[in-house]
């Protein structure tokens, strides 16, 4: 019999054996997709991530845009998604000026070990690699708009429903409807999709301005300090999350003005910053 089409795009089928009680079925399910994706810059290889490869073309603008390799779509010539043997590879040709940034970024990359940053020029590094503009915060209607969004995420989660192993990223109005979500088997991937997608669609200033466009970002995930850095970096100034934020994610979060909410279920969040 041949395996069923999968549902959506980033899905696919496995053979699997129920467990009920004592008995046991032969069956199938849904699982997301997991893929080496390499990002590649005129040419040369600058990072792999495992990533669910759908929206690549959104991943890796966001990717490019949130860790501060582009400043702005200008610098951005041309991008384009190739299958490879082993994943993805998404090849982007971008400016001189960007080329350049994106060459010392390897360059302090160089001296990174297997467990973490080392020594003391690298803890300046990661230091200075903070974001440091400030961003507006959310309204007095901040909290309503995030709680609204992250009742309604889940419906609109359609690969998450289906393999149970996927996190969601969206962008919703200040009155919290959802207008944009991006999903990835990572929390990270799934930010830099949306940051990606909106980009694209001309709604982030892209400048260093404080001042984003008016709204709320939710994660289906904890809210570590990179999720934090990337909305900032971005001009976004609220962030909900539904499980728990970090120590340095907090800090972060006061120090630029972000809005930042976690544990958010339900009725109930925690204001963090």
């Amino acid at each position: 019999m041949n395996a069923p089409l999968p549902p959506l795009a980033g899905l696919c089928g496995v053979a699997v054996q129920r467990h009920e009680g004592e008995s046991l079925r032969p069956d199938h399910d849904w699982v997301i997709e997991e893929a080496p994706v390499a990002l590649v810059y005129n040419g040369v290889s600058h990072v792999v991530m495992l990533a669910t490869p759908t929206d690549l073309e959104d991943f890796a603008l966001g990717f490019s845009l949130s860790e501060g390799l582009l400043r702005g779509l200008d610098e951005l010539r041309d991008l384009r998604v190739e299958p490879a043997r082993a994943g993805w590879s998404v090849h982007l040709e971008v400016s001189p000026r960007a080329f350049e940034r994106l060459r010392e970024r390897r360059r302090q990359l160089a001296g990174r070990t297997g467990c973490g940053l080392c020594g003391i020029d690298s803890l300046m590094a990661f230091e200075a690699g903070l974001p440091q503009q400030k961003v507006t915060p959310g309204g007095p209607g901040a909290s309503v708009a995030v709680r609204r969004a992250l009742l309604a995420l889940p419906t609109a989660q359609a690969r998450q429903a289906h393999s149970g192993a996927c996190h969601a990223a969206a962008w919703a109005t200040s009155e919290g409807e959802l207008s944009c979500v991006r999903e990835d088997v990572g929390r990270h991937n799934a930010l830099d999709k949306l940051i990606g997608a909106m980009a694209r669609a001309g709604r982030l200033p892209l400048s260093g301005a404080a001042d984003g466009p008016e709204g709320v970002v939710v994660v289906s995930s904890r809210a570590s300090h990179e999720m934090v850095s990337k909305c900032v970096r971005m001009g976004l100034g609220t962030l909900g999350a539904i499980s728990a934020p970090t120590s340095l994610a907090i800090e972060l979060a006061q120090r630029s003005g972000l809005s930042l909410f976690g544990f958010c279920r339900g009725d109930a969040m925690v204001a963090y910053a």
